[in-house]
Parts: structure tokens; sequence; C-alpha cells
């Protein structure tokens, strides 16, 4: 079954996020800035179905004669990205970093062949079915950007200025925030996951790390003084939100350095720290595999698995927890 919805909010001076339907794996917050002159989107929607529905909801909030002619893409994860090839025309924006990623990412069709070919019967089989069985990239072409910077760029979009940041390596290798000074916003991509009381979301997953370097891009989010942040999964937050993420941040990378200084294996510390119950609203909890996999990498040199091994390992921590503690994905 596609996954379908998706609802924008009126952030003000011409800005509008997109936030998905659910929370779960592949489903991120967008974003749409319209001026009198033209517009563009701040990342897109992971497979055609739900990238053509933005574009119906963002036409529909852009001035007579304005098209969006542009994507800042905040990291090269596919659910940022893959959705750009609904705007052929558009320039596509990353940082230079960010094709290291593309590089390790599987293409959308060998993805969308993996899904649909994986054996449900077994652990990876029925987690991939059942957290990517929904998005459809049987027709997707890869997209690549067509600009690429280092440090930081500067746009104007009539009378708005934008300012692109990229970040040393923190969820992927080439992550990038976007301020936008008269909307005092931030969309931060994925080194911000949030949840809410009233909100919950889903555990992050950080592919490069270390994780100190993602607590100092929430801290550079917070230091532009912005009043609204767009994370790239959950909610909208204010800035005690994103203390509150640093928070988190925190407790995972001093646990992993605890059970890596213990000669605990990185697997079996991800089992250790869910079963530790700090974050029980969180879905999704075998993602910290990922994570405190990722920091362990930093801690003791060793090399990047294929991420084909990585959901492996995931999906199997899953199958041990159960249903009840791998919430928050699409069904």
């Amino acid at each position: 079954m596609s996954i379908t919805g998706g609802d924008v909010v009126d952030l003000g001076t011409g800005l509008y996020a997109w936030l998905p339907p659910k929370r779960g794996w592949g489903l991120a917050n967008c974003g749409l800035l319209v001026s009198s002159r033209g517009a563009l989107w701040i990342d897109t929607p992971y497979d055609p179905l739900l990238a053509g529905q933005f574009l119906v909801e963002s036409r529909k909030r852009l001035p007579e004669g304005v098209g969006i002619d542009r994507v800042i893409v905040t990291h090269a994860n596919g659910d940022h990205f893959w959705g750009a090839g609904v705007l052929p025309d558009a320039e596509i924006i990353a940082t230079r970093e960010a094709r290291e990623h593309i590089h390790y990412d599987p293409t959308p069709q060998q993805q969308h062949a993996l899904v649909a070919g994986s054996d449900p019967g077994t652990p990876l089989g029925a987690y991939l079915g059942r957290h990517f069985g929904g998005f459809d990239w049987s027709a997707t072409t890869p997209v690549q950007p067509t600009t690429y910077f280092t440090g930081e760029l500067e746009l104007t979009l009539g009378d708005y200025t934008v300012q692109v940041s990229s970040l040393p390596p923190a969820h992927t290798t080439g992550d990038l925030m976007v301020h936008l000074p008269a909307q005092r916003a931030v969309f931060s991509g994925d080194v911000i996951f949030s949840s809410t009381p009233r909100q919950p979301g889903d555990h992050p997953v950080h592919w490069a790390g270390p994780l100190e370097n993602v607590i100092a891009a929430c801290e550079r989010v917070l230091a532009t003084g912005a009043e609204v942040i767009v994370p790239g999964h959950g909610p909208v937050l204010d800035p005690a939100g994103v203390r509150e993420h640093i928070g988190y941040l925190s407790y995972v990378r001093d646990r992993a350095h605890a059970l890596h200084a213990s000669g605990v294996p990185a697997t079996e510390a991800a089992r250790r720290v869910i079963g530790e119950g700090r974050y029980p609203d969180l879905g999704l909890p075998e993602r910290l595999v990922v994570t405190i996999g990722s920091e362990y990498r930093h801690l003791d040199g060793s090399a990047l698995p294929g991420v084909l091994e990585v959901m492996a390992e995931v999906a199997a921590v899953a199958h041990e927890t159960g249903p009840a503690a791998t919430g928050g994905g699409p069904e």
C-alpha cells in the first residue's frame, strides 16, 4: 500500500513546512519558500507519489507565473533527495561532501528491487517490507545535484536571504543546514530528529558521526537565534526542544563510550541502551544499532560496513525486541 498525505504548515513570511502523514523510516519533513520572484524547496519526499503530492500543495501557494526552480538538499539520503525528479529543470544544491554518501547508498531502483525481492520470512525481509514496502521507486531515475559548494553559500530569493551552511560529518558525510533570517527559522536536516510529549517521534539514526559533531551541529542551529526549527523528522521545535534533543544525544554518546571502554561489542551495546528504556516514547529503538555502531567506529577506527549489513543487524535487533519496541514505521 502506498503512503499518501501530509500536512502543510504555514510558518509565516512565505515559508511552509510539509510534514508527512506519520512517523517512521523515510518520512522526512520538507520546506517551501515562496517569494514574488521565485520559490525553492528544502528537501524532497522519498518517492514520486509523495513528491508529487508535495508539488501539488506547493503550487497552490505560488504566485501566478512563479515556479520552483531550486532544491536545497540537506543531505543525500534518498528520503530527502530522490523526490527531486518531479522538478526535472530545478537546480539541485548540495555540499561537495554529499557525493560520498550518494555512492554509499543504493540507487532508487536497487532499493526497490531489494525491498520487493527480500524474503518476508527472514528478519531482514520482514523489516524491509514493513518499513519500506509502502514506497515505490520502480520508475525513479537517480537524481544528481547540479550545484556543489563547500563552506557557506548565500542565496537570494526575492527579498529573502537564504543562508546555507555545510556541517562536519554528523548524520551523514555532507550535511548542511538552512537558515532563513527573515523567517527566524532553520531547517536542520537530520542532525535533529524531534519528539514532543504530544507528538512522539523516533530514535535518530546517524550514519557518520561522531555524536560530538551532531551535538555541535545542534549548537550551531541554536546559535542562529532561530525561533522555529524544522528538523529532518518529527514535529517543528523551538530552541528548548533542540536543547532537549542535545540531552538525548549526550546520553547516547556517554553510554556508547562507557560500553566501548568496557569491551562490549557495538550491537550488544545498542541492545543494552535499548534495554535501559530511557526514552520509552520514541519509536524504532533498533536504530541505535546504527548510531552506536557509528560511534564505535570513531572510537576504534573500524571500517564502515555496507548498508545492507547494517540493516540486517537493525532488523535482527528489532526481531529480538518485538513489535512493541519497533513502533513508528509505516504499516
